[in-house]
């Protein structure tokens, strides 16, 4: 599979888009206004804990709290709380607790399929997560207490961020783990003899109190790499520590890599062929990056000269544009719909012009598996988190059932988000929840419309009449004023004057007054507004 990674660079946004075998795989977008949270590290302070729904939410200097779930108080709680002056033992645990609690700081690092839980406890203790495995420990979270976190989650909507407090430090080919000693390892690397190779390695280079887990980029690298990466680790933990002792609660002690530097430094691995980037600055930003970390893959480095827009060469901004559609085309004539709710994600599979001369089954079966393979695409593109359900053409054959199933979770191993894909029902639902680290491509290109306020609906003409002259009413009883200003959307205008005896002649003549009537494209097509021609002011709210 050829991957490349393409950079668009301009003066108020940013766009990195990543390319498998000349598709639109995903899409990043940095604004000046709108930077990347996940990674950031904060020292903030408990405002409330809320043993009823398992967690806390804590003020680290944001506009809306911060989301600290139970499950997300990590085995390193005391060693943490020791750290601002708390005495606490600190508790062991396996190497693959400590890489499954750290894999959301690896992109590339080991996957899990299945959810995380969250235990029952008493209140107001929360517990410490053991993975399943062996005994648990009561952390107790207290209001106005002082407590180290890290953002793992953007915020989405009217939710403010979620945050762990088991923080990790990602590099180019390790991610540090403060207060732990163990070494665990990349999963996608696979190889027996490298892993005990890397992992030598790093237990040789690890400071005492320390833990790391060696990332997929770091296969085949020498010692002397890996201690670079290390030592620059290393040194920003010490200068967090410092700000813990110096600074006060709510602050923010380490501020994580830009969108462009995380992808170059996460993403750009051997397997991706080049990296194409359209800014001068940012070209050579990335050049002294990669010639400091990997020096062998410079010449995979390229600056785009060309006069024609770098997404238009690429075929990346048509793609774009079908991101933003509802409704996406399969090859074989059948089609999508992707419908996003408040609650989940629905996604409609249709048969379309597909109508090949073969039974019924196999058209079904094929539009089917086509449908599983573009709504992972799509899943990953648009960056869709959450519960999704997808509603594929109904299969008699058990067996064809199973083939659906089977395409959706083999094309979901390209994806690294978590995902959890449950067998298809007798009903043809595949229920998938897929992990929402940040918002979806859709509100990173649009907004909420402010005539309809995201419903897709807005309120007819007609109720928009009836609802004016109900206020006509109403002012006339209250008032002896006969002539006033109204102003309404140009399609309700339309609306009031069409033919002779038009609704507005009507509305005038039954209640005695005199309308003149302006066309304001600015007022909603459910809304109008009256000026009081004898007050000269706006009237409208008062006889509402």
């Amino acid at each position: 599979m050829k991957k490349e990674i393409i950079i668009n660079a301009a003066a108020n946004q940013t766009r990195i888009a990543i390319t498998e075998d000349g598709r639109l795989a995903e899409i990043f977008v940095e604004t000046a206004n709108k930077e990347k949270m996940v990674g950031d590290i904060y020292f903030g302070r408990v405002a409330k804990v809320m043993p009823g729904i398992k967690a806390a939410f804590i003020d680290i200097g944001l506009q809306q709290d911060a989301f600290l779930h139970f499950s997300d108080i990590g085995s390193r709680f005391d060693d943490y709380s020791a750290m601002l002056g708390d005495d606490a033992d600190a508790e062991e645990e396996t190497a693959e607790e400590k890489l499954a609690l750290a894999e959301g700081s690896d992109p590339e690092g080991p996957t899990s399929s299945q959810p995380s839980t969250s235990p029952s406890q008493s209140s107001p203790p929360a517990p410490r997560r053991d993975n399943g495995r062996g005994t648990r420990k009561d952390v107790k979270l207290e209001r106005g207490q002082d407590i180290i976190v890290q953002i793992i989650k953007e915020p989405v909507g009217k939710k403010g961020v979620r945050v762990t407090s088991e923080v990790s430090l990602a590099g180019r080919f390790l991610v540090l783990l403060p207060f732990d000693n163990k070494v665990g390892i990349s999963k996608k690397i696979t190889s027996f003899k490298e892993k005990r190779r890397l992992r030598k390695i790093a237990s040789g280079i690890l400071p005492e109190g320390f833990g790391a887990i060696i990332r997929t980029v770091a296969e085949g690298k020498d010692d002397e790499s890996l201690k670079n990466d290390l030592e620059g680790l290393v040194k920003t933990w010490r200068e967090i520590e410092q700000g813990v002792k110096t600074e006060k609660p709510p602050c923010l002690l380490y501020k994580d890599m830009a969108t462009t530097s995380s992808v170059i430094r996460d993403l750009f691995s051997n397997e991706v062929s080049r990296v194409i980037v359209d800014s001068k600055k940012l070209h050579k930003e990335i050049y002294t990056y990669i010639k400091y970390t990997s020096p062998q893959v410079l010449d995979k480095i390229e600056l785009h000269r060309e006069r024609q827009p770098i997404f238009d060469t690429y075929g990346i901004e048509k793609e774009l544009e079908a991101t933003l559609s509802r409704k996406v085309w399969l090859k074989s004539g059948g089609y999508i719909i992707i419908e996003p709710t408040e609650a989940m994600v629905v996604i409609d599979v249709n048969s379309g012009r597909y109508a090949a001369k073969k039974e019924q089954e196999q058209n079904s079966l094929r539009t089917d598996l086509e449908a599983a393979r573009e709504i992972c695409r799509q899943l990953r593109l648009r960056d869709i988190g959450g519960i999704i359900v997808c509603d594929f053409i109904d299969l008699e054959d058990e067996r064809n059932k199973r083939k659906v199933f089977e395409e959706v979770k083999k094309e979901f191993r390209r994806d690294r988000a978590k995902v959890t894909v449950l067998p298809m029902t007798e009903f043809g639902l595949v229920q998938i929840t897929r992990q929402r680290i940040r918002q979806s491509i859709l509100h990173s290109f649009t907004e909420q419309c402010p005539a309809c306020g995201g419903t897709g609906l807005v309120q007819s003409k007609t109720t928009t009449i009836n609802q004016l002259e109900r206020w006509i009413r109403r002012f006339k009883a209250e008032t002896r004023e006969f002539r006033i200003r109204l102003h309404v959307n140009p399609e309700v205008a339309l609306t009031l004057t069409e033919g002779f005896n038009s609704r507005l002649r009507k509305l005038m003549t039954k209640n005695f007054i005199w309308i003149k009537l302006v066309s304001d494209p600015s007022v909603a097509i459910g809304e109008f507004k009256v000026i009081s021609r004898s007050q000269d002011k706006d009237v409208t709210q008062q006889f509402n």
